[in-house]
């Protein structure tokens, strides 16, 4: 039997490192890097080994997150060749999030200074050139004149842009031209906007995160590495991989999740064939030719944007890879909360039809026509997901999206059956 993997590890830093990171903390991010640096001295550590520091129950969290930014690091700094990068998220209501933690501001994670930092920490000596795209999404609060406030005051704010999604609004052409205003974008559009003003600005290829800060963003070359070096023009984080680092609160959802995954695979069930698990992972990268096909007609633009752009790689013959990775989920003040999971869900499940129908993608078209039929809004999942039926009680996640344990009209009995309950 091999060693466990924590004893590959040096014990001073093994003794150091703490089971605990928390994203509002500025000491934590310090000791993260503190924690990567002493890895790099050690180059005896093998990159087996500290992709596999991720599944070992022997190794505190804070050396496992230090592992992947060390991985990044060596990646990076192994790289001859230049590129320009565009790293984009969009805002709304982060008007908390961008400001550092205090005792009015509880959950203040000081996005905008920590993302800046990362991106700078992990490229600093390499050829890597970067911007960072950050795109109000019409949020009421104001997080967009936030954080021009704070970029306005750093040491790197010619390498911000901060834009509004609503001044790029009503487009007469354009990737946005099916956007008739802010309020009708969630997430999607502001993402594209920001994905828009990178290729504009040169960029070679663009990577998409969230606002918060659940992906440190040293980790950017964990998706340059295939995209460099093997000329893959999609690479996809995924949090479902045994090498990545999950730190999520699952509870959020009721047990009537498998039902909303079940529709969902089935819907999608082109994607999920494919092995891509994780579509909503927040940590992609697309090439700039990729890129630029996908946004000359994108079908939706809210949360679901993600498995359109999937949708539309697949039913390209687009070659990908998929890559783990490092995640932390920053619950208190996540969207699907603030705005409502089953709202989130909503969207997921409709816009995940709009794009295999539209993007000619192989699905199970009577589960979709379910959904059509059968769900108006979140309203009707809310009845749902507090609920399982009872095909689906024994189900592992693997069994999600299998026909023959729950087909689209038992579904749709279990939905009326529910509605009528209520």
């Amino acid at each position: 039997m091999s060693p466990p993997r924590a004893a590959a590890f040096p014990t001073p830093l093994l003794a150091r490192a703490r089971d605990h990171f928390d994203l509002t903390e500025p000491a934590d991010q310090d000791r993260l890097y503190e924690l990567a640096e002493a890895l790099l001295a050690a180059p005896d550590i093998s990159r087996e080994t500290l992709r596999a520091s991720a599944s070992d129950a022997g190794v505190p969290l804070e050396l496992k997150l230090a592992a992947k930014l060390v991985e990044s690091r060596r990646i990076l700094t192994d790289l001859d060749t230049p590129l320009e990068l565009g790293v984009v998220f969009a805002m709304w209501g982060e008007q908390q999030r961008l400001l550092p933690r205090s005792d009015d501001n509880p959950h203040g994670e000081d996005l905008l200074r920590v993302k800046l930092r990362q991106l700078d920490w992990a490229t600093r000596d390499t050829p890597i050139q970067w911007r960072l795209y950050a795109v109000d999404d019409g949020c009421p609060h104001g997080s967009g004149r936030i954080a021009r406030e704070i970029a306005a005051g750093h040491p790197l704010r010619e390498r911000v842009r901060i834009s509004f999604l609503a001044d790029a609004l009503p487009a007469a052409g354009g990737p946005l031209a099916g956007l008739a205003s802010a309020d009708d974008s969630r997430k999607g559009g502001a993402v594209i906007h920001g994905c828009s003003q990178a290729l504009a600005e040169g960029a070679s290829a663009v990577i998409y995160t969230d606002a918060d800060n659940s992906v440190h963003l040293g980790q950017i070359g964990l998706l340059l590495e295939p995209h460099v070096l093997r000329g893959v023009r999609v690479v996809l984080g995924t949090r479902k991989d045994p090498h990545a680092v999950l730190v999520k609160q699952e509870a959020r959802w009721g047990v009537g999740i498998k039902l909303l995954r079940h529709m969902q695979r089935r819907i999608g069930q082109a994607i999920f064939a494919r092995g891509i698990q994780d579509t909503q992972a927040a940590f992609k990268l697309y090439e700039r030719g990729i890129l630029e096909r996908i946004l000359e007609q994108p079908t939706v633009f809210d949360f679901s944007f993600d498995t359109d752009w999937l949708a539309a790689t697949l039913a390209w013959d687009e070659p990908f890879e998929t890559v783990p990775f490092a995640f932390i989920d920053s619950f208190e003040l996540s969207a699907s909360i603030v705005q409502g999971p089953m709202t989130t869900w909503y969207a997921l499940l409709t816009g995940l039809a709009r794009a295999v129908r539209a993007r000619g993608l192989p699905h199970d078209e009577a589960m979709a026509q379910v959904l059509d039929q059968e769900i108006h809004g979140a309203e009707d999942l809310e009845q749902l997901i507090h609920h399982l039926p009872p095909q689906l009680e024994n189900a592992e996640d693997a069994d999600l999206g299998d026909a023959e344990r729950m087909p689209a009209e038992a579904v749709r009995a279990w939905i009326r059956a529910r509605k009528g309950a209520a």
